[in-house]
């Protein structure tokens, strides 16, 4: 399992403990983004925020590239881990 997968898991699971709130998954998103920044803080140093403005740019500027992005991030020819694998939880 990629690294992305294991963290599309936590993120279903942090979903499921927000069962009944009416924004569980905009609650797991924002709880997995402040753990993603934090740790961009801490190892990146001064460049946590270049890193986090450009993937946002990327998000905003070109939907196509950030998808790709994160396609890659699901497949690790190494492992023979598919995009498929991280969504079967």
């Amino acid at each position: 399992m990629t690294p992305l997968a294991r963290v599309e898991v936590l993120y279903h699971e942090l979903v499921a403990h927000y069962q009944g709130a009416e924004d569980a998954e905009v609650r797991a998103a924002a709880k997995l983004l402040l753990v993603a920044i934090a740790e961009l803080k801490r190892y990146d140093g001064a460049g946590w925020a270049a890193t986090v403005r450009e993937y946002l740019g990327i998000a905003e500027d070109d939907p196509a590239q950030f998808d790709r992005i994160l396609r890659a991030s699901r497949n690790d020819a190494a492992t023979g881990t598919t995009e498929e694998d991280a969504f079967l939880c």
